[in-house]
């Protein structure tokens, strides 16, 4: 390129520099997890498998992050908006002109009321409300709340089709009571984006609330070799912790999970978790089927 006035160079590399800059800041909330073989798996030390399975910084103020896996390519994020709108835009790793060209998307709100708009439509959220969003939709913008702090998580899997959003609230989710006290498990199962409440190409969403005095999740523990799955714990109280059980039934290891923190489960993989205290969980699924109950049940005398 030929430049013919000075100031027109120096315009061009601080143009440059400024896309530079900016590419990189999105970049820091952008990672890929690739998909991990079980047999490597066991050699993991406990850093590796962190690095591996966990997602720390979820939720970062005014910002959007994406994880994007390698598992059934499902992304996950956290969207916080504190001072102003944030606008789901494609990411370098998507190859496409807006996020959910190829798409579809769940998100639930684990904080404070909020606002999304779709399109032009406005929905708004409570908490532990969700709302799907189908292929093809070229805008969504999530809003500042009025008070408080509106807290999105995220799941996108790849989509064949277009479905219409909808709005699934918590006296519509199919409700399952399951566990008892005596055994440490007493938990409410809602299942909020499931194709018994709305249809969805591959994708599935849902929350587990634990009672109080129980800690375990997910026990007797399953594998669905069909679907991998990703756990976000919330509403883990302050100063306590939730250990999180991952890998083939007979090569089981840990991680340690905070507050509004991710965990991976690939399919070949158990998902469990006690907890020092009791605690919610979003569950998210996509990958060969939409069957909610194809499961792999594991006795829990068999684990190692």
């Amino acid at each position: 390129m030929i430049f013919t006035n000075p100031n027109s160079i120096s315009n061009y590399f601080l143009i440059y520099i400024a896309q530079s800059i900016t590419l990189t800041e999105h970049n820091l909330m952008d990672s890929s997890r690739y998909a991990i073989h079980p047999d490597q798996f066991k050699t993991l030390d406990t850093t590796s498998i962190r690095k591996e399975f966990l997602i720390e910084d979820l939720f970062l103020e005014d910002k959007i992050t994406h994880t994007y896996t390698h598992y059934d390519r499902l992304i996950i994020g956290g969207v916080q908006p504190t001072s102003k709108a944030i606008k789901l835009e494609a990411i370098p790793a998507l190859r496409a002109e807006f996020f959910l060209a190829r798409r579809e998307i769940g998100i639930i709100n684990v904080g404070d009321q909020g606002s999304i708009t779709v399109d032009g439509m406005v929905y708004s959220l409570e908490n532990k409300e969700a709302l799907y969003v189908g292929r093809g939709v070229k805008e969504v913008i999530f809003h500042k709340p009025e008070k408080g702090t509106s807290l999105f998580y995220y799941n996108s899997s790849n989509a064949h089709a277009s479905y219409p959003a909808r709005k699934v609230s918590i006296d519509e989710a199919e409700t399952v009571e399951l566990g008892s006290l005596e055994s440490s498990n007493h938990r409410i199962i809602r299942k909020l984006l499931v194709q018994s409440i709305v249809p969805t190409c591959q994708l599935q969403m849902g929350l587990t609330e634990l009672k109080s005095g129980s800690v375990w999740n997910t026990m007797p523990p399953h594998t669905h070799d069909r679907r991998m799955e990703a756990y976000l714990y919330f509403d883990v109280p302050k100063d306590q912790t939730v250990c999180h059980f991952l890998g083939q039934p007979d090569e089981t290891r840990h991680i340690w999970v905070k507050n509004n923190q991710a965990v991976l489960s690939p399919p070949w993989s158990i998902h469990a978790g006690a907890g020092t205290s009791n605690y919610s969980f979003v569950w998210g699924m996509a990958g060969e089927n939409l069957d909610y109950s194809d499961m792999d049940a594991v006795k829990p005398t068999d684990l190692k």
